[in-house]
């Protein structure tokens, strides 16, 4: 572990990644469930082959916003192209009932890991603000059910991502410019949490420090990593307990 020159007394907000970070599970575990229930509940419409073809192409569309629409403007219109502009709204529909009844058989693959939910108590005990800087692919219905599962309340962060509101996607760096925009921060005052080396620790070219969380690690390439510190759940919450508190505290008691 390394501070890289960083000093943490300037830091007074983390961003924390959600799947893999504070919501413990492997990545590839929630794909399968999450196709599995999507592909079932448009059975009636679509076979499930190509509408997985489709996710996935929007997916895409997604990642390469550049920041002129918001992501759900983004995959609606790229949807509805694959689609038919006149079954738009029944697809629509019929997402909006997914995340709120088959995806939430996703939550089986979440694992039970205190040392999170901890961590990110004793940062607000402490005067820290702390935001949620998911990558905004999915509506903030699902976001806050992922929330909720990692045993935490939306009120518990003073931002979250969702596609609805977000123009970019990690790993561009215009998503983490736009974090820090929306929660009025400067990047030497900001960490980010996360467990994707591609996806998280690029916020580390905008200015921000960066912890990765080794736990459900994601490396798609053999290039070195480099990351301000760098630990599992537990070693992540010893960091925090050592951290000194913030002058003042921001938030409401």
């Amino acid at each position: 572990m390394s501070d890289g020159g960083t000093n943490l007394r300037e830091i007074d907000t983390f961003l924390f990644d959600l799947d893999g970070t504070l919501l413990p599970m492997d990545m590839d575990e929630f794909t399968r469930l999450y196709f599995k229930e999507l592909t079932k509940t448009f059975s009636d419409l679509i076979e499930p082959e190509r509408l997985v073809q489709y996710v996935w192409a929007v997916t895409k569309d997604m990642v390469n916003n550049d920041g002129q629409r918001t992501n759900q403007e983004v995959f609606m219109e790229s949807f509805s192209k694959l689609v038919g502009q006149d079954k738009i709204d029944v697809y629509k529909e019929r997402f909006d009932a997914f995340y709120d009844q088959g995806f939430l058989n996703t939550r089986q693959c979440v694992k039970d890991v205190p040392f999170m939910k901890e961590s990110v108590r004793i940062l607000r005990e402490k005067g820290y603000d702390v935001a949620i800087a998911t990558n905004p692919l999915f509506p903030k219905r699902a976001i806050l059910h992922r929330i909720r599962w990692a045993g935490f309340e939306p009120e518990d962060f003073i931002y979250i991502s969702c596609y609805e509101t977000n123009r970019f996607c990690k790993p561009n760096v215009g998503f983490y410019r736009e974090v820090l925009r929306d929660i009025g921060k400067q990047p030497h005052q900001c960490i980010m949490v996360g467990n994707d080396v591609q996806e998280d620790l690029v916020a580390a070219s905008v200015g921000m420090a960066t912890y990765l969380i080794t736990d459900y690690m994601l490396h798609r390439t053999g290039d070195p990593i480099e990351c301000t510190y760098k630990g599992s759940y537990g070693d992540f919450y010893e960091f925090v307990k050592q951290l000194p508190a913030v002058g003042k505290h921001k938030r409401a008691r």
